[in-house]
Order: structure tokens, then sequence, then C-alpha cells
């Protein structure tokens, strides 16, 4: 039987263990011992150190001796599947990118191809290296305002299992990183009309569902299977997640599949700290969404109106639930376009952070992202002066920010990638077949892969993004991106 939603079956066991004083004799090497460790103590404090226990733990990860019950752990992920609405939930402890991994593993088993927004995050890109998943893309929509890619239409992702009539799934993002979301009930008709499964990587949206004003979550939209990154705005810790199987028509052919897939991505020493921490964080959201949620919302609410009553900066929202594929925005991101208020996103937030102590998500040379996780709360007053303390300067026209083109693809990703590779220098990259995926960060998505042709203006803007203040390049072999690893000739 699953407990109340108000016990934390997890969190109050390892809490247990933790004050009956265990003479440790295994791993982790600190085995509770402050005294003995005092520089550990000291930055995690001995009462996260008593925590820090084994997997395998009796009474926490497996039933306490003599119990035919569920274990404790399984008790926390079958509560966090009821909050959810889901079928099935599975801890994670690498990140949403484990789930992306674990999702593209399980779908190799299904069958070679997938047809992917070509926007997801880059751990989709690595999953499907390590399962051999051919992707064939669907594109998003651009906001050349601000330069930023949306989500897909479900014409758009239609068309392209109409052209790959051998795909075994649809994979997508939303909401993107800009709290854009697109249309995840039309998403889910398109696939399933074909008799294949909807993967949402829903990392921005683990909040979704927990209130009234916040938008639907992927799961009650009609999604099989969901990548939740639970530490992004649910309020778990840094590195944990949740993977959520939808009670729907595919869950019989997943969830063995995904068991499997897990058993080969998973640690096999798990962090009991970061479990604990998805129980806790789903307690809270089940119990205390409306208050807490309501709050974060009231505050952005009014973050934005005072920054519209001084007239300075214009508000982007509009521009991106213009977009054809957006349908709601997550009222937990603010999108401050601090061009219009003549100064540059990478300025703003670096003299933002120097000035005022005030750390935002992240910049691009339009914008600068904020966010408030589920329940969190700020001085708005302090925020909005801050903003117009910012410089006024003189950046002349606002012209449309274009990313660059996709390069052709010449090679299979996984093909590529195991390919002989040699490292040239990026003038001489040009018109090459990329051996890496590379990604300029923030949001991660990736803007050339493995097997596809390196153009001047992906260089161009990769190496941009490496100069500027708080960009860099995930997966470059330097960090200015002088060079480059294409496949050797």
């Amino acid at each position: 039987m699953t407990p109340e939603p108000a016990s934390a079956p997890y969190a109050d066991a390892l809490q247990r263990n933790a004050a009956e004083h265990w003479m440790r004799l295994g791993v982790p090497g600190h085995q509770y011992q402050p005294e003995h460790h005092r520089a550990l103590a000291s930055l995690a404090g001995p009462g996260m150190l008593a925590m820090d226990i084994p997997m395998f733990t009796e009474g926490v990860d497996l039933p306490a001796p003599g119990s035919d019950g569920p274990s404790p752990l399984r008790q926390a992920m079958d509560l966090a599947a009821q909050a959810w609405g889901a079928r099935r939930t599975w801890f994670l402890t690498n990140g949403a990118s484990q789930g992306n991994h674990v999702a593209c593993l399980a779908l190799r088993s299904l069958g070679a191809i997938a047809v992917v927004q070509r926007s997801v995050h880059t751990s989709v890109i690595d999953g499907a290296i390590l399962a051999g998943l051919r992707l064939e893309f669907v594109l998003p929509t651009i906001d050349p305002a601000l330069g930023i890619a949306h989500g897909v239409t479900a014409a758009a992702l239609e068309q392209q299992l109409r052209d790959h009539p051998d795909a075994v799934a649809a994979y997508v993002v939303t909401p993107s990183y800009f709290g854009a979301c697109a249309d995840v009930s039309a998403l889910a008709d398109v696939t399933h009309a074909r008799g294949i499964p909807l993967i949402v990587d829903e990392a921005w949206g683990s909040h979704f569902g927990f209130h009234p004003e916040l938008p639907a979550s992927a799961l009650h939209s009609g999604a099989d299977l969901v990548i939740s990154s639970t530490h992004k705005l649910g309020g778990s810790l840094t590195q944990s997640a949740m993977l959520h199987l939808a009670d729907g028509p595919y869950a019989d052919l997943l969830d063995p599949l995904i068991d499997r897939a897990m058993m080969t991505v998973q640690t096999t020493s798990p962090s009991a700290l970061l479990y604990a921490s998805l129980d806790l964080a789903r307690r809270d959201l089940q119990l205390n969404g409306l208050e807490g949620v309501g709050g974060s919302i009231a505050d952005l609410e009014r973050a934005r109106a005072l920054i519209s009553k001084r007239g300075r900066f214009v508000d982007p929202d509009p521009s991106i639930h213009a977009a054809a594929d957006v349908i709601a925005l997550d009222p937990l991101r603010i999108v401050i376009d601090t061009r219009s208020g003549g100064t540059p996103g990478f300025v703003a937030r670096r003299m933002l952070e120097e000035n005022s102590l005030i750390h935002v998500e992240m910049a691009t040379d339009s914008c600068i992202v904020g966010l408030l996780g589920a329940g969190s709360r700020i001085d708005v007053d302090y925020l909005v002066e801050a903003l117009h303390e910012l410089p006024v300067m003189d950046l002349g026209d606002h012209p449309p920010i274009h990313l660059p083109p996709l390069g052709t693809r010449a090679m299979d990703l996984r093909e590529a990638y195991f390919s002989p590779t040699e490292i040239v220098p990026v003038g001489e990259a040009t018109g090459r077949i990329s051996a890496d995926s590379l990604a300029a960060y923030p949001p991660g998505v990736p803007n050339i892969l493995p097997g596809e042709i390196i153009t001047d203006a992906i260089s161009d803007f990769l190496r941009s993004t490496a100069a500027s203040p708080y960009g860099w390049v995930r997966g470059s072999v330097d960090p200015l991106l002088q060079r480059m690893r294409v496949i050797a000739r």
C-alpha cells in the first residue's frame, strides 16, 4: 500500500538510520567520522555526513529486516508516481541527462530510428550515440528577435513521421529554456495515430501541474515517457531527477526496457542524499504547491508589472507567445529583453552580479532569463531597481539574431563518433565532418553533431559564444574553440 502523501518515507528512513550512530566499516570512506574528516564536515556539516550512506542499506534502500512490505525507496518512488500521475517513476542521480540516456537505450530495443526535435538537449544526442539510435530531425520554430528556439508544431512532427514511417518514437523537448510550452496533446495525437510513443524531455517543467496557473504537465497531456529534472525548479538537490512512465498504451512495452536501461547507466553507488531530496521535493510540491508556487508566481507577476510600468524594457513574452508552436509560458520564468533598454544581455548579467549580487539563470546577447523555483520568493523591488541601474548604451539597431544554419549530415551519429579523428585549426575545419557534438551553453542545444559538415557560420557562432563572458561550448577540444575535432581523411 502506498503511504500517505504527507509522509516522506525515504527521507524519514534515512534520518532514522543516521540517528542510530552505527560503527561503519564500509563505504563511504569518511564513515561518518567528522572529527577525523574535518574539512569534509566543515563543507557538508556532520548531519549531512551521517546521511551519506551506502546503497542497499536495509530499512532505507531495502526493506527493513523481517518486513514483507516495499522498501522506503520503493514507497518514495510510488508516491512520486502518484503525485505526477505516472504509472511508474524512477529516481535519477545523474540528472535528466541520465533519463535521456535511458530513454534512448530503451527506444533502440524497439527499432533503429526515432524522429527527434533538433533542439533537444545534448544528452539526447549522447544517448542516441550510446544506443546506436538513428535520429531524424524535426525543426523547431525560431524567434528571430531573441535568437532562440522554441518547440515544434504538430504539423511539422506529422510530416517528419510521414517521411520516416519506420520511426519507433517521437522525442520532443518542452518547455524550452525560456519557458515556452508546446502543445503536447496535439503532438501526442500525431504520434499515437501512427502507433508509436511520445517521449518528452520536460526537464524545465517538473513543477507543472502543481498549481492551476501553471501549464499542464506532459504526462497529463498524453506523453508516454517524461524526463523531469526535478532539481531545476522542483526543489530537490542538484543532479537529482525523475523519469516518469505514463499509464498508457505503451507502458507494458516500455516498462521492462526502461528497467534494463536503468541498470546499464545507473551508478551502483547512488547518493542517498539525492534520493531523499527527491522525496522531500515531491512532498513539498504536493502539499504546499498551491501556497508556495502561488507566492512565486505572484512575485514574478509583480516584477513584470513594475518593469512594464517603468517603460524602459520591452516585454518579450508576447513575441514568444506568438510563435506557432507555443501555447503557454511558464510563469516561473522571467525573460527580460535588456537590449531594448540599452544593455546587451551578457553585460546586464555581469553587472547585476558585480553590482547587486543578483545571479540570473542565463544570458544571451539580447536578453537575460531569471527563474524562481517552486515556492521560492524574491525581493521584487530590489530586482527592478537593479535592472534600471544598468547603463544605457548606444546599441544601434536591433537586427534579428540568426542562429547558424544546420550542417549537412554526411555520416550517421554513431559512425562518426567512433571513426578515426584528427584535430585541426578552426580555420581548416570548414567543409570537414565534425567528430564532436558541440553545444553552445547556455542552453545546451547542439549546433553541430558528429557526422555533420562544419560551416564558417557554425564555427563563427561557436567561437563567439566561447569568447563571451558567460558562454562556453560543451564538447570543444579547447575553451576558445581555436581547434576542432574532425573525421580523419
